[in-house]
């Protein structure tokens, strides 16, 4: 199982003492410097290269791929050969671009399937001596916190709570927040449930032989899903008059896509969108009714996250039964953002 937390405070965004005030040459030379963020997560290694700017930063260099860093570890417990190879391929393209853009500070995460597998340690090691970076693994409130850091800026305006998730590979990530309109909101509690949509998917397979089966599979997955919010559903107020909720992952921005109808993905159209919730549900039920290959000839998904997008819908479903705002905001931003703002802050720039 991941590792859980109760009402648990959240450390503060890493700020060295003077940031808010630092010297103005200070901040000049900052805003000459290359900063790195790279994450692997259970399915996708992502990287992003940004220079700040005193609105914030500038992106001169992205890199993601779709390497199942996770795949199979339900079953055996361990990050397979094959896995860490097609992770070591992507590390090794992303090693290359901090060197050419001569990235000055950079941090590298990775998360739920170096935490479950017994084997994570040993794969950071592998990847330490063959590309030269060096990964974290962060715990579940880092990651929480990070998500929270890179995408709060679109929360929808207003008073009172807001859910900011995280829907991962390997894990779950929910924040309640408390947007009382400072710049920064106060993390009120969080939770970090073990089902993502590469663990979720292999706890049902991927062949179904109709309709049918394919229905009832995605009702059991989301009873799994709402058994492990359970404990934090009991955590959020009671009282839902104007409560928001913000999605940061690969799942609500290809649901976003798909409600768009989009020929082909476009961040621009879908990061910061905000969804009627009952219009994501329909989205939700045509795509659990679907065939693998039906969804696969969907432009906005195709063959890469046929298989993993209904259990997507399973967990984003759960989460609006259990905190039913009316609109769903979209973030095509997350973890990859919240450490370049973090990293940034250290040199005086505003998160």
């Amino acid at each position: 199982m991941a590792q859980q937390a109760l009402e648990a405070q959240l450390p503060p965004v890493p700020s060295p003492a003077g940031t808010s005030s630092a010297p103005p040459e200070r901040r000049a030379r900052a805003l000459r410097h290359s900063y790195g963020a790279l994450d692997l997560g259970t399915n996708n290694c992502r990287l992003l290269i940004a220079r700040p700017t005193e609105e914030g930063f500038t992106v001169i260099d992205a890199f993601s791929r779709v390497v199942r860093l996770g795949e199979g570890l339900a079953a055996s417990g361990r990050i397979s050969d094959e896995a860490q190879d097609r992770a070591v391929a992507a590390l090794a393209v992303c090693a290359d671009k901090l060197r050419r853009r001569r990235v000055s500070l950079s941090r590298s995460v990775t998360t739920e399937a170096c935490r479950r597998a017994v084997n994570g340690r040993q794969f950071v090691e592998r990847v330490r001596n063959e590309t030269g970076i060096a990964l974290e693994i962060i715990a579940p409130e880092e990651e929480a916190r990070l998500a929270m850091l890179g995408c709060h800026r679109l929360l929808e305006p207003g008073e009172g709570p807001a859910l900011i998730f995280d829907i991962g590979g390997g894990s779950t990530e929910l924040v309640l927040v408390d947007a009382d309109g400072t710049e920064t909101p106060r993390i009120k509690c969080w939770w970090s449930a073990p089902w993502g949509v590469v663990s979720l998917t292999e706890s049902e397979g991927r062949n179904f032989a109709g309709a049918d089966e394919r229905l009832a599979a995605y009702g059991r997955m989301k009873e799994r899903v709402r058994h492990a919010f359970r404990r934090f559903a009991e955590l959020l107020p009671t009282e839902r008059e104007n409560i928001r909720l913000l999605g940061t992952s690969g799942t609500v921005t290809t649901l976003a896509s798909v409600h768009l109808a989009l020929p082909c993905y476009d961040r621009r159209a879908v990061d910061g969108l905000l969804v009627p919730a009952e219009s994501m549900r329909e989205v939700n039920t045509a795509l659990s009714r679907m065939s693998l290959e039906e969804r696969s000839r969907l432009p906005c998904i195709g063959s890469e996250r046929a298989d993993l997008v209904v259990a997507g819908c399973a967990i984003l479903e759960a989460i609006m039964d259990m905190w039913p705002a009316k609109t769903l905001g979209v973030a095509d931003r997350g973890i990859r953002e919240g450490i370049l703002r973090a990293l940034m802050a250290r040199d005086g720039h505003p998160l």
